[in-house]
């Protein structure tokens, strides 16, 4: 079976124009079968898609082809399955939002290092590392010794920052995240806040675990990603971790053997916390899926998405014919 390409990317630059932007690329991605999410803002872009290598190959060209993104880079992983049903291309205010006026990669930002010496930046005595990531994300994988920061959005980053973290009296700080852009924007943020000497992990996670040999690696568990694969091991491929379909977090099978999981239903994380109008409108959620499954479709909410992306892309086709006739 031929592999699905997953690409994940991201890069801070002006772009002036944004709803234009996000147009033609939601154009071009559905004329040329690229599913997934890719956010575009002022500040950039930042997105994870799927494909086949030719698909995900032209997706690349496209975005490179413009000066501002000529230098991009991505990580790619492989899996039999490609995670992404849909496309979607939206506009947002920030790429990754922190929610700090002021804060640009593009004007401050922390020192770069490469996966291949992220170990011995690390190993170092008198540097803290911080991960960057929500907890639970941290819960099922990070590097040894790295801080969790506790946070359930990243927006909660700062105020960790500012009551757990001293410009005056922590010197060294290393940051990382999944595929670099929150601890680029982390970095940035610190560096603004008077931290002197901050370095960030390139490429993030997916970087080093694409680069870094399994037996030389100081990360422990496995990576949450954003999209069906919910988890990847150490050679990229699908994890152990299932999804609650009812919180959304990332489950274990030990989890899932508990008597207070259901599927679509709870989980030990969440079960106390559904009262029994959730849990019925769950069950019968549960119930569409497993329905539509049975028949070899996508479940209705899958559909509507679908027709919302195409009724989007005739919207930009009619704007371009329009264009065309004026210019004629």
């Amino acid at each position: 079976m031929t592999k699905c390409v997953v690409a994940a990317l991201y890069k801070f630059v002006t772009i002036e124009d944004p709803e234009t932007f996000r147009d033609n690329l939601f154009r071009f991605m559905t004329e040329n079968e690229v599913r997934g999410t890719v956010l575009v803002a002022h500040e950039g872009i930042n997105g994870t898609v799927s494909g086949s290598r030719a698909h995900v190959d032209s997706f690349l060209n496209y975005l490179r082809s413009d000066a501002r993104l000529a230098d991009l880079e991505h990580k790619e992983s492989y899996t039999d399955e490609c995670p992404f049903l849909r496309t979607k291309v939206r506009l947002k205010k920030e790429i990754v939002t922190l929610g700090v006026e002021g804060v640009n990669p593009n004007h401050i930002v922390g020192s770069y290092v490469n996966p291949k010496d992220w170990n011995a930046l690390i190993s170092q005595e008198d540097v803290i590392v911080v991960d960057t990531r929500n907890d639970y994300e941290y819960q099922i994988g990070s590097f040894k010794n790295a801080l969790n920061p506790d946070t359930t959005s990243f927006r909660e980053f700062p105020e960790y920052v500012k009551s757990n973290l001293d410009p005056s009296k922590v010197k060294k700080v290393a940051m990382f995240c999944t595929g670099g852009i929150r601890c680029e924007k982390a970095t940035s943020y610190m560096k603004m806040q008077g931290f002197e000497e901050v370095f960030h992990l390139k490429g993030g996670i997916l970087k080093y675990l694409e680069e870094v040999d399994a037996a030389e690696s100081m990360w422990e568990g496995e990576c949450f990603v954003f999209d069906d694969r919910v988890s990847v091991d150490h050679d990229l491929s699908r994890g152990e971790y299932d999804l609650c379909h009812a919180c959304r977090m990332p489950i274990s099978a030990e989890e899932k053997a508990s008597e207070l999981y259901v599927l679509g239903e709870s989980c030990p994380y969440c079960s106390d916390q559904h009262s029994e109008e959730d849990r019925a409108r769950l069950r019968e959620r549960q119930r569409q899926i497993e329905l539509a499954k049975h028949r070899g479709e996508q479940h209705l909410g899958s559909n509507l998405a679908q027709i919302r992306d195409q009724r989007r892309s005739e919207k930009i086709a009619e704007k371009d014919r329009q264009r065309k006739a004026q210019e004629a």
